[in-house]
């Protein structure tokens, strides 16, 4: 087992590294569970565990000296200290946060998306589902299954009628809208700037201006919102729930 602040390398491992790995820091409490996902991540040549660590501070000081992609983090350790989601962040901006649990509740659930978290999994999963979880993540998508994402919006749908007032909704340009509408599709960057015919840049641009403009954090809370808001058609709202499903089966 290595400790927290080693390193592996290629010459630990079988196989070589690929110079663009995603570089993941695994915090568990649990020692033998740490090291059974060691030797899952070690059969990934683009998958490279930077750090391991067994508390909260222990996550932060690793994440303080290695540049990290991903963390992949006992739901445990985050819900005893959602504060410390806010600090992974500032050690990290764009951070993306994956919690193991044994089980979670729908409160819990719901703070830990809405704190930042972009993915929660059972500890039961299987290998190779933990590994396309890690990738997807990686790729900026959200891991969420048909029951959390139940809870998410009916949180959301709450909050919109605690907090309703008659102030008119900010209106979108037509190329606005159409962002809108094929994030609610669960569209990537990529192909969406393929469907209109412009680069990804200008799509994150455009989606910078989008969540300032309706006051949301993310592609999640974007999706939310158009579909409660009707910024985007209901059929587009049901290819968005058939995709997400098709993902998670």
């Amino acid at each position: 087992m290595k400790s927290l602040n080693e390193v592996f390398n290629g010459e630990d491992l079988e196989a070589p590294f690929q110079s663009d790995a995603i570089r993941l820091v695994l915090a568990d409490s649990q020692g033998v569970y740490r090291a059974g996902i060691c030797k899952i991540i070690a059969l990934e040549t683009d998958i490279r565990l930077l750090a391991q660590a067994d508390t909260i501070e222990q996550l932060c000081a690793a994440m303080e000296q290695q540049q990290t992609d991903v963390v992949l983090a006992e739901g445990e350790l985050l819900i005893g200290a959602r504060d410390s989601l806010a600090e992974l962040q500032r050690i990290s901006p764009g951070i993306k946060i994956i919690a193991q649990t044994t089980s979670v509740h729908e409160i819990e659930a719901v703070e830990l998306y809405r704190h930042g978290v972009r993915g929660i999994i059972s500890r039961s999963i299987s290998p190779d589902l933990l590994i396309r979880c890690i990738r997807c993540v990686n790729l900026g998508e959200t891991w969420i299954d048909n029951q959390a994402l139940n809870w998410v919006i009916s949180a959301f749908r709450a909050q919109h009628a605690e907090f309703r007032d008659p102030s008119p909704r900010p209106r979108l340009s037509p190329k606005e809208t159409e962002i809108v509408g094929g994030i609610t599709r669960g569209m990537r960057n990529k192909e969406i700037a393929f469907e209109l015919g412009t680069t990804e840049q200008v799509i994150k641009n455009y989606l910078r201006k989008i969540y300032d403009k309706l006051g949301v954090a993310d592609r999640l809370e974007l999706a939310m919102y158009s579909l409660q808001q009707k910024t985007v058609r209901a059929d587009v709202g049901e290819a968005a729930k058939s995709k997400t499903d098709r993902q998670i089966a």
